[in-house]
C-alpha cells in the first residue's frame, strides 16, 4: 500500500502530472523544454523531474552536456493514458488556441508509441473489419493480421514473436471513450506510418495528421477513408 500511496503522490502535483502527460508523445524532452511547457522555472522543473526519476516513472538520458528524460517504459505510458481516460472530461476550451489544440489531439495523436484519437480508433476498427484483429476477448492479432503486418507493413516476424510485450493490447482512448490498438502491433503500425511520412506531427506535441500519401495508404491497406478523420 505504501508503494501505491507514493505513486499517487508523484502524480498529485500539477507540474509533475503535466510533465508526464507531455512525455506521452514517446519522445525524450530536456528539462528546459518541460519547464517551458508547464510554465515553471528550470530549477522547479529539475526538482520535480528528480522525484519522477527516483519514483520510477521517468528515466534520464544524457547526451553530451544535455540531459533528457522520457517515460520509463510502455507500462508507465499505459498507466498514464488509463488514468487520463478515467478523469472527468475537462472544461470546454476557452480560447481559440486551446480549442484548436484540443481538436488536433482528438483528431489524432501518439499515445507513447501507438496511435490514439479518431485516427487510432479508426485504424483499430478497420483492422477488425478486415479480419486482422479480433476483439471478442481482449485484442488478438489474427493469422491474417500477422500476414498483413509482416507483408505490406514489413514487420520482422521474429521481432513480433519474441517481443516481451503483448502483440495486441486494448488501450482506452480518453477522447473517443473507446479502445484503440496498443502493444507491439500498435507500435509497429505507428512507426511504419511515421517512417514513410504517411502521418506527421503537427507541432512539438503529440498531435499528428494524415498526409495525402497517408490517406492513399489507409485506403489501399485498410479501405479506410481518411476524410472522416478531420
Amino acid at each position: 500500500m505504501e508503494g501505491l500511496a507514493n505513486l499517487a503522490g508523484l502524480l498529485a502535483d500539477r507540474t509533475r502530472a503535466a510533465f508526464c502527460v507531455a512525455l506521452l508523445d514517446g519522445r525524450a524532452w530536456t528539462a528546459g523544454e518541460l519547464a517551458a511547457h508547464a510554465g515553471v522555472a528550470p530549477s522547479t522543473a529539475s526538482e520535480h523531474l528528480g522525484r519522477l526519476v527516483a519514483g520510477g516513472l521517468l528515466v534520464e538520458r544524457r547526451q553530451g552536456r544535455h540531459r533528457y528524460v522520457q517515460l520509463a517504459d510502455q507500462r508507465v505510458a499505459h498507466l498514464l493514458e488509463d488514468l487520463v481516460a478515467h478523469v472527468e472530461p475537462a472544461e470546454p476550451a476557452r480560447t481559440l488556441r486551446s480549442s484548436t489544440a484540443s481538436a488536433a489531439l482528438a483528431r489524432g495523436r501518439t499515445c507513447y508509441d501507438h496511435f490514439a484519437g479518431r485516427l487510432g480508433v479508426a485504424i483499430t476498427d478497420a483492422m477488425t473489419a478486415n479480419g486482422y484483429l479480433a476483439q471478442t476477448d481482449g485484442f488478438t492479432v489474427t493469422e491474417a493480421g500477422l500476414a498483413w503486418l509482416t507483408g505490406p507493413l514489413a514487420a520482422d516476424p521474429t521481432a513480433l514473436r519474441t517481443a516481451r510485450r503483448p502483440l495486441g493490447r486494448p488501450c482506452l482512448d480518453w477522447t473517443e471513450r473507446r479502445t484503440h490498438l496498443a502493444g507491439t502491433a500498435g507500435a509497429h503500425v505507428c512507426a511504419h506510418f511515421q517512417d514513410r511520412g504517411w502521418v506527421r506531427r503537427t507541432g512539438t506535441g503529440r498531435a499528428v495528421r494524415v498526409t495525402p500519401a497517408g490517406a492513399a495508404a489507409l485506403r489501399d491497406l485498410l479501405d479506410l477513408d481518411a476524410a472522416g478523420l478531420d
